[in-house]
């Protein structure tokens, strides 16, 4: 949309041709755009006259003004100086707030998350021409609503005057079926089509459902037409939700779409000091190190166990070593043979780790990129799972002594300290652990 000085500038180009320069230089000198938004524009007055004058006479000319700029219907509102603290009252109260605490700044960035960190950044800088829809999936708890909050947080300072609505899907559902008992399907749809920017977390929920669906997709192309910024949440791609109707799907995939996965070793460490920082703790080293090696599946794990110490520490006098420590978190990750990945899901992950396809994984093409990621799978399978080198072997159709060969090899490479190989290892360990 045009900066509010440009369309004032329009409105009284207009007004010239039309108006005689005294009523123009009288009624309209000290007037200006105060808010242009949902097809309302709301212009300034210096007086209730000039107010009662510009009502009366001039209303007509500035809706065709507007409708020359812009090709659509506008309302015209009239706000005179009597009525601008009124006014300016409203205008913070109807302002939405979101949690300050989630930030860019406050979002530690590493390889896991850095594609889907820029592309919101950018979202922000330019709305609705960088990146429309922008989708960003992953597991829980690695992230996509605080970068959701963080768009919001970021756009709300430097565009104020956008209309900003965050919502989950479970949340647009319910209102939905509350507008369709109290026959307010008109009331809803506008609330919704009127925002310049639309973040909707956990977008894989309205998949099958029809009304919702039917609602959403009417909601996504106004806005995208209207040229709105779209941010979308989910945690699968759009080719993975169930029950997803394809004209939702292909608009989905029209935008950009990137993946938050699980944290790596290092992303974790600093996430962890993050957090002790925000909430004025010292955690040692050797502490972080050990949050960090055991609690791999998400943010929000690794946030938590940071405010169990905490609390533990003040409220029980919890000394801040290791041993005290790992007793306090015992029960915030997965331990021994507790809820054991499938070699399906591992040979799944390693795939997606390396960029292989599975079928080359379990297939018998012996290229070095092909190799090393099967021989991956193998050890982790034998390392996650306990299985038979017999049974190993069945999962890519070798025999077992396939397998054993396989796991000496990584095993070499581990034992020599090979830095790419215990990273490889660690990372992909702890995106198998996210989807237990």
């Amino acid at each position: 949309m045009y900066s509010n000085a440009y369309i004032w500038a329009k409105v009284i180009a207009y007004l010239d041709e039309r108006l005689t320069p005294g009523i123009v230089s009288t009624y309209f000198d000290q007037s200006y755009v105060l808010d242009c938004t949902d097809r309302l524009l709301t212009v300034y007055a210096p007086s209730e006259f000039c107010k009662d004058f510009i009502e009366r006479r001039c209303l007509g000319y500035i809706q065709d003004a507007m409708q020359e700029l812009t090709g659509t219907d506008f309302e015209i509102r009239i706000v005179c100086e009597e009525e601008m603290a009124e006014y300016n009252l409203a205008r913070e109260q109807n302002k939405t707030k979101f949690n300050p605490q989630f930030t860019f700044e406050s979002f530690v960035v590493g390889p896991s998350n850095r594609f889907a960190y820029n592309a919101a950044l950018a979202v922000t800088s330019k709305p609705a021409a960088a990146y429309n829809p922008l989708f960003i999936y992953g597991p829980s708890g690695l992230g996509k609503t605080h970068l959701l909050y963080a768009i919001a947080n970021r756009i709300q300072e430097t565009l104020p005057d956008f209309n900003i609505i965050y919502i989950s899907s479970e949340q647009f559902t319910n209102e939905l079926i509350q507008a369709l008992r109290e026959h307010k399907n008109i009331e809803f749809r506008q609330k919704y089509r009127k925002a310049d920017l639309l973040l909707m977390d956990d977008i894989q929920f309205i998949g099958g459902k029809a009304s919702t669906e039917e609602e959403f997709f009417h909601t996504f192309n106004e806005l995208f037409e209207s040229r709105k910024q779209i941010v979308l949440t989910s945690d699968r791609p759009p080719s993975e939700i169930r029950l997803l109707a394809d004209r939702l799907r292909t608009r989905f995939e029209g935008g950009l779409i990137c993946d938050i996965i699980p944290p790596d070793y290092e992303t974790r460490m600093a996430i962890i000091q993050n957090k002790a920082n925000t909430l004025g703790l010292d955690i040692p080293p050797d502490i972080c190190n050990y949050i960090a090696e055991n609690i791999t599946n998400n943010v929000r794990s690794l946030e938590g166990t940071v405010n169990i110490i905490k609390a533990y520490h003040e409220l029980n006098g919890m000394r801040l070593d290791l041993p005290s420590v790992s007793r306090a978190i015992k029960d915030m990750y997965v331990e021994g043979t507790h809820n054991l990945p499938s070699a399906a899901l591992i040979i799944a992950e390693v795939s997606r780790f390396y960029g292989v396809e599975e079928n080359l994984l379990r297939g018998r093409l012996k290229s070095n990129n092909i190799v090393m990621p099967r021989q991956v799978a193998m050890y982790l399978i034998r390392d996650l799972t306990h299985q038979s080198y017999k049974a190993i072997g069945r999962e890519f159709g070798r025999d077992h002594t396939t397998v054993i060969s396989a796991l000496q090899k990584v095993e070499a490479l581990i034992a020599k300290g090979d830095k790419e190989t215990i990273d490889n290892l660690r990372d992909i360990t702890a995106n198998i652990n996210a989807k237990l």
